[in-house]
């Protein structure tokens, strides 16, 4: 899907100039260009005309998290129909490890995650994976590896209706993504399985679980369902199903470190 910007606005003053000249300059191979203006000149408004004829994965990195989030919620504003994300640490609160030799005395490392942030920072990498219509608003926190791209998208459950496929290989499957059976009401990460009917709990969002109606070997029906009411919010022809958490990896890479 291409960027498509919605607004009642529409350029004025020097916005058109600058839209295009960055635009331009950018498709003509310019590493590196500026915007200028001051505060409430409209440099946000810019920018997403210049994404919409750019038409390219974009990243936006923001000093702090207050700000990122503010330029989150415009961007969502201004790309409601294409993947806008956000991508910050999830720690609430971290202290480092010290040592205070006068004292002798050592200090454990504390930190407190956020368990939102973290299922924020998953859909943004599960929406680079498998979409090119997606803007990133992030925190410096960006910078820092996640993992191998490669062997993430390795780890994708793509499935679609009338698919082929036994109810225990469908189960094994999510367990080998981390999912985690479970028997009562459903958190981030875990599935339930009643028959030939799954409900499986995202760790990349909370908005809505996954429901799986199977038949005879044949996946009948994909739903989006909500988590407390059970009703269904959309019916599904295909879906990807994205590990539960980012640190999961296939078997075979972790026999061949533990053999290495």
């Amino acid at each position: 899907m291409d960027f498509q910007l919605v607004s009642e606005y529409k350029p004025t003053g020097d916005q058109p100039q600058a839209i295009k000249k960055l635009s331009d300059g950018f498709l003509e191979g310019n590493q590196f260009e500026t915007l200028v203006g001051v505060t409430g000149s409209g440099k946000t408004f810019t920018m997403a005309n210049i994404i919409e004829k750019v038409q390219k994965p974009t990243l936006i990195i923001s000093h702090n998290k207050t700000l990122a989030a503010q330029l989150y919620g415009e961007m969502k504003e201004f790309f409601p129909n294409n993947a806008v994300e956000y991508f910050v640490s999830y720690f609430d609160f971290y202290k480092p490890e010290a040592y205070i030799p006068k004292s002798d005395l050592y200090i454990e490392k504390t930190s407190r995650n956020n368990k939102d942030l973290e299922a924020m920072r998953m859909s943004a990498l599960n929406a680079l994976s498998i979409r090119r219509d997606t803007i990133v608003v992030a925190s410096v926190a960006a910078i820092y590896a996640e993992f191998n791209p490669k062997e993430y998208i390795q780890s994708f459950m793509p499935i679609e209706s009338h698919m082929k496929i036994k109810l225990r290989d469908l189960l094994t499957k999510l367990v080998n993504l981390g999912y985690e059976k479970h028997n009562g009401d459903l958190s981030s990460g875990q599935f339930f399985n009643k028959g030939e009917v799954i409900e499986i709990c995202p760790g990349y969002t909370s908005e809505n679980n996954i429901r799986i109606e199977m038949f005879d070997d044949y996946i009948e029906r994909i739903a989006l369902i909500n988590p407390l009411t059970k009703s269904i919010v959309e019916v599904r022809k295909s879906l990807t199903i994205f590990p539960a958490t980012t640190y999961n990896v296939e078997k075979g890479y972790i026999e061949n470190i533990c053999n290495s």
